[in-house]
């Protein structure tokens, strides 16, 4: 029988330092360097006259599924590259726990790239134990975790397969199941739904809500905007090597949702265009997006619709994060031009 499989570090685990399950569990609308579980400070990274990331600076808070996006050659595996190590920046530093990362404390950091890599002629169980040992994980401990990983991802009559026996899919759950092995504190995952059907993306998500739920950190770098949408409480936009766009998901929605309401009911968008108090109208299906002037309150909009007629629907506009990314990264190119 497979035992209950705990996600976040035993008592006997290298520890990142000790800390409440209600500081970890923190709900955090801004993140300060005391909440923090990883700090970037000015990252840069130059190769000749190319800046791949420029003065890049935010905070992971603790407890979090943190979004790292950014359209393709912003700079977001550069900067995962540089918090790993694998480069080393040309300026600034890089803070775990609020001690700077060096080759020992980088260990302690899960990390799934964007580049899988298995040993393709090793079984698939031998080679999760030899993962776990290089990160400090007795061999044994390390064989146990690895078989109840397995059978939790439904791969337990493929440990002694090896690693080329799996489909793409397969093989991206064994790497996972590395990744988070040593049970770090704090995850780094990019692109880690590649290559995964339906199932085992739902099965993906599933685990790290109950991470993030344990006070795992998980910092998602993915170009499936709905996930991070479905998945991620903060979320840092990068745009030709810089940051543009930091903070709670939940604030960034209400800033880019402005002042903006979803409507309908027995009126057109050409009614709600004659309100002296409608700065545009936009048609969305059967509904319709109102923009309001800054200073007007939803109540006069309520009693002007009113006023033509039946009202069915009306609520605050809430952007999803692909309306979102497209307008911040348009927004940005506009600055720049």
């Amino acid at each position: 029988m497979v035992q209950p499989i705990a996600f976040g570090p035993h008592r006997d685990d290298a520890a990142l330092g000790t800390m409440s399950r209600s500081r970890r569990r923190e709900k955090i609308k801004g993140v300060s360097p005391v909440d923090a579980i990883l700090r970037l400070e000015g990252l840069t990274k130059r190769y000749g006259n190319h800046v791949a990331v420029d003065e890049l600076s935010f905070d992971v808070p603790r407890g979090s599924i943190f979004g790292l996006l950014g359209p393709n050659g912003a700079g977001k595996t550069t900067t995962i590259r540089m918090v790993m190590r694998i480069i080393l920046p040309d300026a600034g530093k890089v803070f775990l726990d609020g001690d700077p990362v060096d080759d020992d404390r980088r260990r302690l950091i899960g990390y799934l790239p964007e580049e899988r890599g298995l040993y393709r002629k090793m079984k698939i169980l031998d080679h999760l134990v030899f993962l776990g040992t290089t990160r400090g994980v007795p061999s044994h401990e390390a064989r146990k975790r690895a078989s109840a990983w397995l059978e939790r991802f439904d791969l337990g009559t493929w440990a002694d397969h090896k690693v080329e026996d799996l489909s793409k899919g397969m093989q991206q759950k064994v790497q996972l199941i590395g990744t988070i092995l040593h049970r770090p504190r704090l995850l780094i995952l990019d692109e880690p739904f590649s290559g995964l059907d339906p199932i085992n993306t739902r099965q993906l998500k599933d685990l790290l809500i109950a991470m993030r739920e344990e006070g795992v950190t998980v910092v998602l770098s993915t170009h499936v905007l709905p996930q991070v949408d479905e998945l991620c409480d903060h979320i840092c936009l990068i745009n030709r090597a810089r940051p543009i766009l930091v903070g709670a998901l939940d604030d960034v929605r209400a800033r880019y949702g402005g002042n903006t309401w979803e409507v309908a009911g027995a009126f057109t968008a050409a009614d709600l265009q004659k309100l002296a108090f409608v700065s545009a109208v936009h048609k969305l299906g059967e509904r319709i997006l109102v923009e309001l002037t800054p200073d007007t309150a939803p109540r006069e909009l309520l009693a002007g619709l009113l006023q033509l007629g039946n009202v069915e629907t009306f609520g605050r506009f809430v952007p999803d994060l692909e309306n979102i990314f497209i307008r911040a990264v348009e927004e940005d190119r506009r600055h720049v031009a």
